[in-house]
């Protein structure tokens, strides 16, 4: 396993073919029926990643609490703040996972800015990653409504990490380090999709 000290660099190396076009959403009616177009391409495949070699994403520190509660019905809910995933099942979290987001944030509207999106969206069958981050399960960011609102940009999912990476769990979320989308350690990432397929869960919501 590479020394802890360059894993933030290794990651950030290997996130290029995060939100690449290979990757980019399915369209798939949310729940008020509307379609989301086929979003545009964050950086066109793996192209170089927007931030210099040297840097180290750090988190900014965040006062504890606990992670937002889940609302009513199935879904896949994202406390961004928290950085943890949790699995709604009628107003409880079956799981809690940890994530790790995009390197610049959160609160996306446009193409390359390395955010991860805030909002509700619909959530695409998983399917294999066509980037090299294992499975991958589209979120249909942007909406019609975003879209019409002038944000921009797309491919956005949850996924694993790089594969051929050994990275430890812990490792995988210890940094923001995706072009916005949201990464699992691997093990979390097969419970969410065994989870996602065998109870046909088609929305994710992403809070602050």
């Amino acid at each position: 396993m590479p020394p802890r000290r360059v894993l933030p660099t290794m990651l950030l190396a290997l996130a290029a073919g995060c939100a690449g076009a290979a990757d980019a959403p399915v369209p798939r009616p949310s729940a008020s029926g509307a379609t989301p177009a086929s979003p545009a391409t964050e950086l066109g495949g793996r192209g170089a990643v927007p931030v210099a070699a040297s840097s180290t994403p750090v988190r900014a520190s965040q006062p504890a609490r606990a992670p937002a509660a889940c609302p009513d019905g199935e879904l896949v809910l994202i406390d961004t703040t928290a950085r943890v995933l949790r699995l709604c099942e009628d107003g409880r979290a079956v799981a809690t996972m940890a994530v790790a987001l995009g390197q610049g944030g959160v609160g996306k509207t446009r193409e390359g800015d390395a955010r991860t999106p805030l909002g509700r969206y619909p959530l695409a069958p998983p399917r294999a990653s066509r980037s090299g981050f294992g499975t991958f399960i589209p979120v249909g960011y942007p909406t019609a409504e975003q879209r019409r609102a002038g944000y921009t940009g797309g491919a956005v999912g949850i996924h694993g990490p790089p594969d051929g990476a050994e990275l430890a769990d812990a490792e995988v979320t210890a940094i923001d380090w995706t072009l916005g989308c949201i990464a699992l350690a691997r093990g979390d990432l097969a419970r969410l999709v065994a989870w996602v397929e065998a109870r046909a869960v088609g929305v994710v919501e992403l809070v602050r």
